[in-house]
């Protein structure tokens, strides 16, 4: 039984089609896969399906009835619940409040909160969900990024919905947690909840899914069984490229060492991490959650300094304690989360990119807007970022051209020698995974050093010229590219031996 039917949806902003006549229809108890680049129409169409946005167009049936999605509190009413990317919980309220807002138990005044009853229901809930090592007394706050998105899926499944819309649910998610919420969905579908479930890994979408839906341009190219689809053909109806054409073809020609620690160590995180990167090289390092891999990182940018150990830059010993530090002797670090980290969300485009080169635009302390805006807007160009117009602010950009503008802010710099990407492709479309490895190659094509930090295996060994693997804070091997495979580097970063036959 067709329980969603969607039919001709179209919506525009200011005159540009987000979507135009979308249609299709999803069975109770099935997963559909939305598919496509940043900017094909997901998040617009994820909207109208949560009640967010009105269509201009088309028209939304559930269980064979025609509705008209009045605002969100309308949808989940009807059952429609949405798990955004952008998280929505109230960091100073605690995990019960958050997952039972506006359904608190109460004791027989309706002004007192039975607290107890709270707490066990949303422990409950959680457990229910296969996190019961969350203490519903806790503020979101006090919770890692992981754990919040949790929460925030556990607030979705309170009210036991019938369509449940997921939008990038495992981008924070380690792999055991990615495997505990898979086990849900399909426990969902079990009982006939349908589950929309948007994400840009595709091992996922494979694994996860029934059928997969592909936008593109705001307009649908592609519906299927996911099983009568391949990896290849679902990347070519999303971008129009090829599965072979995702890393660059290039060849390493290391020059001198521009970045090198010897013994570095930060009590209680990492200890006696030694590596180098070579001028022209991209040295990738791989770890599973908690290996250390981001501490090393942060720790060579200065951003939370080593207790012991050194740091090289070019041959010469450098202090990094702190990432002015590191921004005066050229290392430029791209870090894993760019809103909380790397972007000013309610600065504009301009303010973002031109942040880490103002000297260059500025004379005895004045800065010159117009020459900032002129070669601000020369790299954003260059970066494709869209849409164009650098005084909208960057939050309103979708999450590969808000990592774009974070490329610009670095490459702006024309001292940097050495990149430091920490999951640089974290939460982007596959177009612009696409332009992110090219970026790298050009970068390393023109004697930049480049430590490439990744915790995706087909990134990490499609991009490195070497690999480190971490595990426990330590580096535990350093394999050259003839040395790289999957079965090898997994056994590696859990810390098995592998059978010879297979590695």
């Amino acid at each position: 039984m067709v329980a969603l039917s969607v039919a001709n949806i179209s919506k525009a902003y200011d005159g540009n089609p987000a979507l135009a006549g979308v249609s299709f229809a999803v069975e109770s108890g099935r997963v559909l896969a939305l598919c496509g680049e940043n900017g094909a129409g997901k998040s617009t169409l994820i909207k109208i399906l949560a009640g967010a946005t009105p269509p201009d167009a088309g028209s939304i049936a559930l269980d064979g009835k025609a509705v008209v999605l009045r605002d969100p509190r309308h949808a989940i009413e009807l059952g429609i619940r949405t798990v955004y990317q952008e998280l929505s919980l109230l960091p100073h309220l605690s995990v019960a409040e958050n997952i039972l807002l506006g359904k608190m138990p109460h004791r027989s005044a309706k002004w007192w909160v039975d607290w107890p009853q709270a707490n066990e229901l949303a422990t409950r809930e959680l457990a229910n969900f296969g996190f019961d090592r969350i203490d519903a007394r806790a503020l979101v706050s006090e919770l890692s990024v992981s754990e919040q998105q949790v929460v925030e899926i556990a607030k979705a499944l309170v009210g036991r919905p019938k369509i449940l819309i997921l939008d990038e649910p495992t981008s924070v998610l380690s792999a055991r947690e990615t495997e505990t919420l898979f086990a849900k969905i399909r426990e969902l579908t079990a009982s006939g909840v349908i589950v929309l479930y948007v994400s840009h890994r595709l091992e996922e979408v494979f694994e996860i899914s029934d059928e997969v839906l592909v936008l593109k341009d705001s307009v649908k190219v592609l519906t299927a069984k996911t099983r009568e689809i391949d990896r290849n053909g679902l990347i070519s109806a999303m971008v129009g490229r090829s599965l072979a054409a995702i890393y660059p073809n290039r060849a390493a020609r290391p020059g001198p060492a521009l970045l090198e620690c010897r013994d570095l160590s930060r009590a209680g995180v990492f200890e006696d991490v030694s590596l180098t990167v070579h001028a022209g090289e991209i040295v990738g390092m791989f770890g599973l959650v908690g290996s250390g891999r981001t501490d090393v990182a942060r720790a060579l940018f200065g951003a939370t300094p080593a207790t012991s150990g050194e740091i090289l830059v070019d041959g010469a010993p450098v202090k990094m304690g702190r990432p002015a530090d590191a921004i005066a002797n050229g290392v430029a670090f791209v870090t894993e989360d760019r809103k909380r980290d790397g972007l000013g969300l309610d600065l504009s485009v301009l303010d973002n990119g031109g942040l880490a080169s103002m000297d260059l635009v500025s004379w005895r302390g004045v800065l010159n807007r117009a020459r900032q805006e002129t070669v601000v807007e020369a790299k954003l160009d260059e970066l494709a970022v869209r849409p164009r117009g650098v005084h909208r602010m960057v939050r309103q950009l979708s999450g590969g051209n808000q990592q774009k503008v974070v490329l610009a802010k670095w490459l702006l710099l024309d001292r940097t020698r050495v990149f430091i990407f920490d999951e640089p492709t974290r939460g982007v479309d596959i177009a612009t995974k696409f332009e992110i490895y090219r970026i790298m190659a050009d970068l390393a094509a023109t004697g930049m050093a480049i430590l490439l930090i990744s915790s995706e295996m087909p990134e990490a060994l499609g991009m490195s010229d070497r690999l480190l693997i971490m595990r426990g804070g330590r580096i535990v091997a350093a394999l050259d590219r003839s040395e790289l495979s999957m079965e090898r580097v997994f056994a590696l970063a859990i810390g098995v031996e592998l059978d010879r036959k297979t590695a």
